[in-house]
């Protein structure tokens, strides 16, 4: 089996490359692409060689973790059925080309329990469950964690103040950059620099940027919490003697798991949590490497989709 699979090279070098796929096993299914995202967190970084080290680093590779397609092929161990729309977290397929996180390809290979089947109804939002669900992790749902101040007003940003809004809490939303001022619902978006409120209790930074730490803990009421849910690529330090005086308590959201995942497709599927407004920018495959400089440096793309069926 073969497929055409966006491969960054090097940094900053992508191109669409036809790969032959490894075989399948005996808990394996296969699965024809409809469409996968770019991230602007992890990818960014492996797309201009700022990824720390990390496993499964390395060039050539595979990107993507936010994919939906069908099944086409099933083994004797599972028992989805063909025809199924599912939820592709990546893969690793590709023989000696590096999958991280390998789902930007129009065919994979993956062990069938690694995917969520989708209701119909899911169309290219669809892809947007892995950052949901990171989203969800941070602070797996429970009411009295959900944050008081969100940090960027990106995807991971709505989507943290979307849950939150179903959990019973209005948060506010900093954002500095005026193209991603708009599209809050419910809740208020503000730049740092016109909010005075010093007493907040819990800090979610989606922004990824380390230079805000000690700016965030000025802001925390004593024995408040900074949450970090992005992925940083520089060193985190802050000033000891404000976070000191505060008994600053600092937690860190990682990858999602699959329980997040359970319950964030609950929420969508109940129609409590809406991804519409998200998805800003849709490309052809063949056109990856413009995609890419765009899902990147365009701070009016929010999300950039790869349209497989194209």
């Amino acid at each position: 089996m073969e497929a055409h699979a966006v491969v960054i090279n090097q940094p900053k070098q992508v191109a669409l490359t036809k790969l032959r796929l490894d075989e399948m096993g005996l808990d394996d299914v296969a699965v024809e692409m409809e469409y996968s995202g770019i991230s602007t967190g992890t990818e960014k970084m492996i797309w201009s060689g700022r990824m720390p080290q990390f496993p499964g680093m390395g060039y050539p590779l595979v990107p993507g973790y936010e994919s939906v397609g069908r099944i086409t092929h099933t083994s004797e161990n599972t028992n989805l059925q063909v025809g199924q729309r599912v939820f592709v977290p990546g893969a690793k397929c590709y023989g000696e080309v590096k999958g991280l996180f390998g789902g930007a390809s129009s065919h994979v290979v993956i062990p069938h329990q690694r995917l969520t089947v989708l209701d119909e109804g899911f169309g290219k939002e669809g892809i947007l469950l892995a950052l949901a669900a990171t989203a969800y992790h941070v602070t797996e749902g429970k009411p009295e964690a959900q944050p008081d101040l969100i940090i960027g007003h990106g995807v991971v940003g709505r989507l943290l103040a979307r849950i939150a809004m179903v959990k019973g809490k209005t948060p506010v939303v900093w954002e500095n950059n005026p193209n991603r001022m708009s599209g809050a619902t419910g809740y208020q978006v503000v730049n740092p620099k016109d909010d005075d409120y010093h007493q907040y209790g819990v800090i979610c930074d989606a922004s990824g940027d380390a230079s805000l730490i000690n700016q965030l803990i000025s802001r925390l009421r004593p024995q408040g919490e900074i949450v970090l849910a992005g992925f940083y690529d520089q060193a985190i330090s802050y000033m000891y003697t404000p976070a000191f005086m505060r008994e600053m308590k600092m937690r860190i959201a990682a990858q999602w798991q699959p329980k997040d995942i359970q319950d964030v497709h609950q929420l969508i599927r109940t129609k409590q949590l809406a991804l519409d407004g998200l998805i800003t920018h849709t490309s052809d495959p063949k056109d990856a490497d413009s995609a890419y400089q765009t899902a990147f440096n365009d701070m009016q793309c929010l999300k950039m989709t790869l349209n497989w069926r194209q």
